[in-house]
């Protein structure tokens, strides 16, 4: 059954829609992140403009984290001050990041921004989250113990050092704001909640520990790409609110399933998983950008 979607001016299958909404929600509840990582690619490959999918999806973002955060919750794996800490920096990266967006789009470059930054960031993410979770499955098969990350010696001296009960840390406040800038500025440009950076960074920049990294980086996903979604409404006018919903409905069922099956894993084995997937869309993402298009010459209306 097809549906039109007016923002993005294509039809698409409805079911196609509802299970791509369904397959990112369960990534977010197993991985602790928003997908966006995934959906933005996914929806380019099936015809949808980029600067639309980057748009549109920070939606799904906030539906997907939503229900995979209530999941965490009821598990006590949310660090809230942290969360709270890393939204801050959130919300000023995001905003910055939106108007640098309406700025490339302007210059009429910024989908080949949104591809270049997706395989570089892709790439160098999903090797690190594949090395070190191999490095980690060897360590507990032959019973080795982990190295401590409790942070680290080059930030020990940073000012407005606060206490995180929750994650067993006392550290300068302005780190994780740093990160939370980073990460915002991102969500804007590419379209992501973050989880898939901000993830490996606040287990080896913070040194949180892993079981309560998932549940804090949906806890702050959520508030950043509602901040995303309003800014790409008002200025630039690319969410697709037909496409949004449909995303959003599968999006929320797969988040619950997403968080039962992650309590059943170890965090290596999640490493690993999220590293190859991560890797296997950089890679796709770099075989379109190399790959010479079937029309050389094409029209478009801008």
């Amino acid at each position: 059954m097809q549906i039109y979607l007016p923002i993005a001016e294509i039809s698409l299958n409805v079911f196609l829609l509802l299970g791509l909404g369904g397959l990112i929600g369960f990534l977010a509840g197993l991985f602790g992140v928003g997908g966006g990582f995934l959906m933005t690619p996914l929806l380019i490959f099936i015809g949808v403009p980029p600067s639309v999918a980057v748009a549109t999806q920070a939606n799904h973002v906030v539906a997907s984290s939503v229900s995979g955060v209530l999941a965490h919750f009821k598990r006590d794996n949310v660090d809230v001050r942290m969360g709270l800490v890393l939204l801050a920096g959130g919300f000023l990266g995001s905003t910055v990041g939106v108007a640098l967006f309406s700025v490339l789009r302007g210059l009429g470059q910024i989908d080949l921004v949104i591809s270049l930054s997706y395989v570089l960031l892709l790439g160098i993410i999903g090797v690190l989250l594949f090395l070190e979770g191999g490095r980690a499955l060897v360590r507990r098969r032959r019973k080795v113990t982990a190295p401590s990350r409790r942070g680290h010696a080059w930030a020990a001296g940073w000012p407005l050092r606060m206490r995180f009960p929750k994650s067993r840390l006392y550290i300068s406040a302005l780190l994780p704001l740093s990160l939370g800038f980073g990460v915002g500025v991102l969500s804007a440009i590419m379209g992501v909640g973050g989880g898939f950076i901000l993830v490996p960074l606040m287990i080896y920049v913070l040194g949180m520990p892993t079981t309560v990294v998932i549940g804090t980086s949906l806890f702050q996903i959520i508030f950043v790409s509602a901040n995303v979604t309003f800014l790409q409404a008002t200025q630039n006018q690319t969410v697709d609110l037909v496409l949004a919903l449909l995303l959003v409905l599968g999006g929320v069922i797969g988040a619950q399933f997403g968080g039962r099956f992650a309590a059943r894993l170890p965090a290596d084995s999640l490493r690993i998983m999220l590293g190859l997937l991560i890797l296997c869309v950089g890679g796709k993402l770099l075989f379109d950008l190399v790959t010479p298009p079937v029309d050389i010459y094409s029209l478009g209306v801008s």
